[in-house]
């Protein structure tokens, strides 16, 4: 195991304080039902000979210092479930060095080993909304593993973040870089949610996660294979990720030996951007939880039904709309939220989550010294979650999977399902 030494610890603080009218930041309605986890994301930068580390850490620290001028709750706390105080505290900064060369991490990246390269375990918020570690290689290389707090924001909202720090970092024009918009708690008022456990669904213990990759061809395989053809005049083509959520689930359910089980309801849940679907349609530099699930019920059926099993997503997905995003807001939709919690809690109800990255702007955050080599997650903190990340080429797919030990020790061996990984390193290691 590769040894990490933590050299110092401080918190960075605005570079400029937080105005007073500001200072109590409200949290919306889908904040506080969101779990108290960090999402992790990791950016690996290779060695430049003009650069020495001394100077980016630098750099970065200055740069994250001006960015949450901007993003000011990221340096404030967390109080109870209900707002954070803005009172400029500061982001918990780490600086680590780690015993080996850069390539001997992404070259054949775990999951479970990378969550050491973050701050604090995902679990561990504590009252938190962001933390960062630098780690430096003995290449001259290094990490920056970012953890956001799910309380605070979406993933769309991290990577605003995110590139807004490279912005300042690379000494951008402050008028090029988009101001987030904090106004979540207007559009989504917050509410008494008392008796809703937003930690369902946290598992810690006995968790697996493998990260697995499909190239362009193999997902284009897919897409055909699962076309819907029931209308001769055309065959309409999954997109990348109905596809290969599909062949997941189903190859799950296959391995495990979960279809076999009809005491159990098995649904497949998908995260989807309110933004764009909410009416009118809300600009993308709304900062906050403005996401929510897609909930379809797939049957329990062969694999040569997985045109089935993607219509069923798909028009769970359509109906995120408008109307459905009313019903967030006159708070129709908090009683099915407790009814599914406590359905999931006592095991009638299985889930199984797709979250997607793709297309996300995930290998542009120059600091100024060039865009990440690899771009990674982590070892979650859910059973049955599936994260979806772009290769650094843009047409394959890297497919982390968090499964309990047991599940895992299945999965990982069916030979439908590795028929179509591609070759890698972490492949090898599998026995491919």
């Amino acid at each position: 195991m590769v040894e990490i030494e933590v050299i110092s610890r401080e918190f960075i603080k605005p570079s400029s304080p937080t105005p007073h009218h500001l200072r109590k930041y409200q949290f919306s309605f889908l904040d506080q039902i969101n779990p108290p986890v960090f999402m992790p994301l990791m950016l690996f930068y290779p060695a430049d000979a003009a650069d020495i580390n001394l100077d980016r850490s630098i750099q970065l620290k200055r740069s994250l210092s001006e960015s949450l001028t901007r993003f000011y709750p990221f340096a404030g706390r967390v109080v109870e479930n209900i707002y954070v105080d803005c009172n400029d505290e500061g982001v918990p900064y780490v600086e680590a060095r780690a015993s080996c060369q850069l390539l001997d991490v992404i070259r054949d990246p775990i999951p479970n080993e990378l969550n050491r390269y973050h701050a604090f375990e995902l679990d561990d918020v504590r009252d938190f909304t962001l933390a960062i570690q630098v780690t430096f290689f003995d290449c001259g290389g290094m990490a920056v593993a970012v953890s956001m707090s799910h309380k605070i924001a979406d993933a769309l909202s991290l990577f605003m973040f995110l590139n807004t720090w490279a912005a300042c970092g690379r000494g951008d024009n402050d008028d090029l870089i988009p101001r987030p918009l904090f106004d979540s708690a207007t559009l989504f008022p917050p509410r008494n949610v008392g008796g809703y456990r937003h930690t369902t669904g946290i598992v810690k213990e006995n968790i697996v996660t493998k990260r697995y990759v499909f190239d362009a061809s193999k997902i284009s395989t897919l897409r055909d294979k699962y076309a819907d053809r029931s209308r001769a005049e055309f065959s309409r083509r999954p997109t990348r990720i109905e596809a290969l959520s599909a062949f997941i689930w189903s190859r799950f359910m296959e391995a495990t030996g979960a279809k076999d089980d009809p005491s159990k309801i098995y649904t497949v849940l998908h995260a989807v951007n309110l933004r764009t679907r909410a009416n009118p349609p809300l600009p993308e530099n709304y900062f906050g939880n403005i996401s929510r699930i897609a909930i379809s019920v797939p049957s329990l059926g062969s694999e040569e039904e997985c045109c089935g099993i993607v219509n069923k997503m798909r028009e769970a997905i359509r109906d995120v709309n408008g109307e459905y995003v009313k019903k967030i807001q006159e708070g129709e939709h908090f009683n099915f939220l407790k009814e599914r919690a406590a359905s999931i809690k006592s095991g009638e109800v299985v889930s199984f989550s797709f979250t997607s990255l793709c297309r996300f702007p995930l290998y542009e955050a120059d600091f100024g010294w060039g865009k990440p080599m690899w771009v990674g997650s982590a070892s979650l903190t859910f059973k049955n979650l599936v994260v979806f990340l772009d290769t650094k080429s843009g047409d394959g797919i890297e497919t982390w999977i968090n499964f309990k030990k047991e599940d895992m020790a299945k999965f990982e061996v069916d030979e439908e399902f590795l028929a179509y990984v591609s070759p890698s390193p972490d492949a090898k290691t599998l026995g491919m």
